[in-house]
C-alpha cells in the first residue's frame, strides 16, 4: 500500500526499519565478508506483531543500507511453524550461521535451532532438526540465544525465567557448533521479597579484558517487555559475579531489546562493540494502524566499559557522515524572563550542546514544534537532582500519543560552573539524548503541529544560563526501500 503524506510525518528518514509493517527486536548482528549485516524480527503482513519472520539489512559503513531478502520465514507445520524468534548470528568458515528461536504456539518454550547462508545473505538453509530442543529443568521460560566466541571455544547464551521466579541466562558450550553442553546459569536475578517473577529476554555478553558486560531485558507475566539493565562484574568458570547492582542502560521509557555487534576495530586485533536497540512506538495501536507501520531500530551506539566500571554509549562515530548542512550555531546565554531563540532546525537533526546550568533552578533546551508554542519537547539539566530530564508531556497535540517526564543521571550539572555536555538526535518520532558520552535516554514523540519546527534555550532559574549549540540537518544515506518482501520463504528447509 502507498504511504501518505501524513503516514510518512513520524517514519523515520535515517533510523534503520522498512517503510511499512511491524519490526521489534534487532537480531543476528553480525560483520561478514567487508558488510555490517542487521536483521529484525519483522511481520510483513501488517502492523502488528504476528508471523514474525526475520528481515534483513546488510551495510559496507553503516550509512548506506541494502535491504534484502528476508531472511527466516516460519516453516508451515514445522518446528518454528509460529515465528522465527530472536537469536543473533556469527561469520565462520566463510558463511554465516543465524542461532535463533523456533516458536510454536503449542509449547511454551522456544528451543534453539539455525540457518545457515552461503552467499552473503541472500538465501538461508535451516536444520532439518532442533539444535537444542528441551529447556533446562526448573525453567518456565526460554527463549533468545546468543552465541560468541571466547578462548578457543564456542559459548552461548539463553534467556530464561526459573521457577523461583528468578530471571536467568542459561549458558552452553561447544567445540564445534553442533554438539553443545549445558554448563548451568551463568547469573541470575535477586529473589527479592515483593519484586515479583521475571523473566530475562535476549542476554547479551562482551567481555571487556577481565571484566565483562551482561546486557539483559526483563520481562514480566503481567507486563510483558519491560526494561533492559546492565550487569557488570566478572566470570570465573562460567559463573558471572556482579561487581556492582544492575543499572538501567538506557533512561527512556522506549527502548528494549539490544543486541551487539563486535566489529573490526580501527586497528588490527582491536575488538569494537557496537549496540542496537528497539524502539517501540509510544502511542495507541489504532494510531499505528492507521499510518502502517509499529517499531524503530535505533541508530548504532559504540559501547565501551570505562575504569569506574560504566558502560558508556555513544553513537557510532560513523553517524557524523549523515549530517548535511549545519543549520544552527549559537552560543550566548539566556534567563527566566526571556527565552532565547536559536533558530529553526528540520525534522531530523543532529544537535551538539554544551549547557552551563543556572545552579538555581532547571536549565535546557526547548524543541518546539508549532507555530504558537503550544508543542513542544524539552530537554533539561536539573542540578539539584544532579539528573538531565526530557519530558514529553507536550510533544504532541494529539491524546493518544504517550506523555511522561523521564531522567538520566548527570553528576555534571550540579557543579556549578561546570559544563554539561549533550548530544541529541532526533528524526521526526524518536530522540536519541546522550549525556557526555555516557548515559542515553531514548523516547518516541508524535508532533502534530506543522511547524516549523525551532529551539529555545531556557532557565527557569533566578540567574542566569550559558550555551553553544550547534545542529545539522540529518541527510538519508543510500536507498533502503521495497526489497525486503521480495524474498519470502528463502529460508529453506535442509
Amino acid at each position: 500500500m502507498p504511504t501518505s503524506p501524513l503516514r510518512a510525518a513520524h517514519l523515520p528518514a535515517v533510523h534503520l526499519r522498512p517503510p511499512r509493517n511491524w519490526i521489534n527486536d534487532p537480531n543476528g548482528l553480525v560483520f561478514h565478508d567487508g558488510h555490517y549485516h542487521v536483521f529484525f524480527q519483522y511481520n510483513p503482513y501488517g502492523p502488528q506483531h504476528k508471523h514474525v519472520h526475520w528481515g534483513h539489512f546488510r551495510s559496507p559503513d553503516l550509512i548506506n543500507w541494502e535491504p534484502l531478502p528476508v531472511a527466516l520465514a516460519p516453516t508451515p507445520g514445522g518446528y518454528d511453524a509460529d515465528g522465527c524468534y530472536s537469536g543473533n548470528a556469527i561469520s565462520v568458515d566463510g558463511r554465516m550461521v543465524a542461532f535463533y528461536s523456533a516458536h510454536r504456539d503449542d509449547r511454551w518454550w522456544q528451543p534453539v535451532t539455525t540457518a545457515e547462508s552461503h552467499d552473503n545473505g541472500s538465501t538461508w538453509t535451516k536444520r532439518p532438526r532442533l539444535l537444542i530442543a528441551e529447556p533446562p529443568t526448573d525453567t518456565t521460560m526460554y527463549r533468545d540465544p546468543y552465541v560468541w566466541r571466547q578462548d578457543g571455544r564456542w559459548r552461548m547464551l539463553v534467556g530464561s525465567a526459573l521457577e523461583d521466579g528468578r530471571g536467568a541466562a542459561q549458558l552452553y558450550e561447544s567445540g564445534d557448533l553442533e554438539h553443545w553442553t549445558y554448563r548451568g546459569p551463568f547469573h541470575t536475578s535477586d529473589a527479592a521479597a515483593g519484586s515479583g517473577p521475571v523473566g530475562w529476554e535476549c542476554p547479551q555478553y562482551a567481555p571487556f579484558g577481565d571484566r565483562g558486560v551482561l546486557i539483559v531485558s526483563d520481562w514480566t507475566p503481567q507486563g510483558g517487555p519491560s526494561h533492559t539493565t546492565v550487569h557488570i562484574g566478572r566470570e570465573n568458570n562460567g559463573t558471572f559475579t556482579a561487581s556492582a547492582q544492575p543499572q538501567p542502560l538506557d533512561h527512556g521509557p522506549d527502548f528494549y531489546a539490544p543486541a551487539f555487534l563486535k566489529a573490526p576495530g580501527d586497528v588490527p586485533g582491536e575488538d569494537r562493540w557496537l549496540m542496537w536497540g528497539w524502539s517501540w512506538e509510544a502511542r495507541d495501536d489504532t494510531w499505528a494502524h492507521e499510518d502502517g507501520w509499529a517499531g524503530v531500530l535505533t541508530l548504532p551506539r559504540e559501547v565501551s566499559l570505562t575504569a569506574d566500571g560504566t558502560l558508556a554509549q555513544r553513537p557510532a562515530r560513523e553517524l557524523l557522515a549523515l549530517r548535511g548542512a549545519r543549520v544552527l550555531h549559537r552560543t550566548g546565554h539566556t534567563t527566566a524572563s526571556e527565552p532565547t531563540e536559536l533558530g529553526q532546525v528540520g525534522t531530523a537533526f543532529d544537535l551538539t550542546a554544551a549547557l552551563v546550568p543556572d545552579t538555581t533552578g532547571t536549565s535546557g533546551l526547548r524543541l518546539i514544534t508549532s507555530a504558537d508554542g503550544s508543542e513542544y519537547l524539552d530537554i533539561s539539566l536539573d542540578p539539584a537532582a544532579g539528573r538531565l530530564v526530557v519530558d514529553r508531556t507536550h510533544a504532541s497535540l494529539d491524546p493518544r500519543a504517550r506523555g511522561g517526564s523521564f531522567s538520566a543521571p548527570c553528576p555534571a550539572a550540579a557543579n556549578p560552573g561546570a559544563a554539561v555536555e549533550l548530544r541529541v538526535i532526533v528524526d521526526r518520532s524518536i530522540a536519541e539524548v546522550y549525556v557526555g558520552d555516557e548515559q542515553a535516554l531514548t523516547l518516541r514523540f508524535y508532533p502534530l503541529a506543522d511547524g516549523p519546527w525551532r529551539l529555545q534555550a531556557r532557565t527557569t532559574g533566578a540567574g542566569r544560563s550559558e550555551f553553544s549549540v550547534e545542529a545539522w540537518d540529518l541527510s538519508p544515506g543510500g536507498a533502503r526501500q521495497e526489497a525486503l518482501t521480495a524474498g519470502l520463504g528463502q529460508a529453506q528447509d535442509a
